[in-house]
């Protein structure tokens, strides 16, 4: 007993127009045809057309299923390839789950960058916009260190900075700035992946220092931008009077400018 074209890829569990593309690639043989016409298949025919759909269900292109029939040492070489494509593709996938979940169960924001958590996402939004800038230019490294400071309260300090308003007095601005000026100093020599604009950088360092500079006065108010200056001028007169180093300095210059804690290093605008 023979079966039509029909019947074929109803067995195969497959359809018309997939057995008449294979005839056309090649990969399954033409039958006889009945002096009517229509195609006869047999059992060698249902055989490949079913081996051909187990090699297509685990991924194997169909470029390469003839290479496939010899199972030699090539055939091994294409499994093994789709094996380490899976493999990424489900890593890439268990990545994502991680994230999902953040956002569903711990409360992560979806406007800020993976990995931050819910302390971050109580961010005014300007802030948590700073922290997308800054992933587009700085390392691994790098934001991963400031997505550490995440994990840590946050003191009356950073969240005065955070909401300072455009208009806050002189005194006040002078007052956080002194407050970050400590703050540097105490964290400079224990963050050296953000003490270097170009090292703490994966872009060209003229790239990373205009992403830098607009993003800062884009989302800082002026007051804000008022304090980033005066922190840089403390900064640049320890220096000048020996009271701090270069590597203090540079911190005030970092890559952590883009971010919006208060106690980490920031940029002079």
């Amino acid at each position: 007993m023979t079966w039509s074209t029909r019947q074929l890829a109803e067995l195969a569990g497959t359809t018309l127009k997939t057995v008449r593309h294979y005839h056309k690639l090649g990969l399954l043989e033409e039958p006889e045809r009945a002096p009517s016409g229509y195609k006869r298949y047999d059992v060698r025919h249902l055989v490949r057309l079913m081996g051909i759909r187990r090699l297509t269900d685990l991924g194997v292109p169909l470029s390469d299923i003839p290479k496939m029939a010899a199972a030699d040492a090539r055939s091994k070489e294409i499994l093994r390839a789709l094996d380490a494509e899976l493999a990424a593709n489900i890593e890439r996938q268990q990545h994502m789950r991680r994230q999902l979940a953040a956002i569903l169960e711990d409360g992560a924001s979806l406007g800020l960058p993976a990995g931050f958590g819910a302390a971050a996402a109580t961010l005014p939004q300007a802030q948590q916009d700073l922290l997308v800038a800054s992933s587009s230019v700085l390392t691994p490294t790098a934001m991963s260190l400031i997505r550490d400071q995440y994990t840590r309260p946050r003191d009356k300090m950073d969240e005065e900075f955070e909401h300072l308003p455009a208009d806050a007095p002189e005194d006040v601005r002078r007052r956080l700035a002194a407050h970050l000026a400590a703050a540097v100093r105490a964290q400079g020599a224990d963050r050296t992946a953000l003490t270097d604009l170009d090292a703490a950088s994966r872009r060209n360092g003229k790239l990373t220092r205009s992403v830098v500079t607009q993003s800062v006065a884009a989302f800082y108010n002026e007051a804000q931008l008022d304090v980033v200056r005066l922190l840089h001028g403390l900064l640049q007169k320890e220096e000048a009077e020996g009271g701090g180093t270069g590597e203090t300095l540079r911190a005030s210059n970092s890559a952590s400018s883009a971010h919006s804690r208060p106690t980490l290093r920031r940029a002079s605008p």
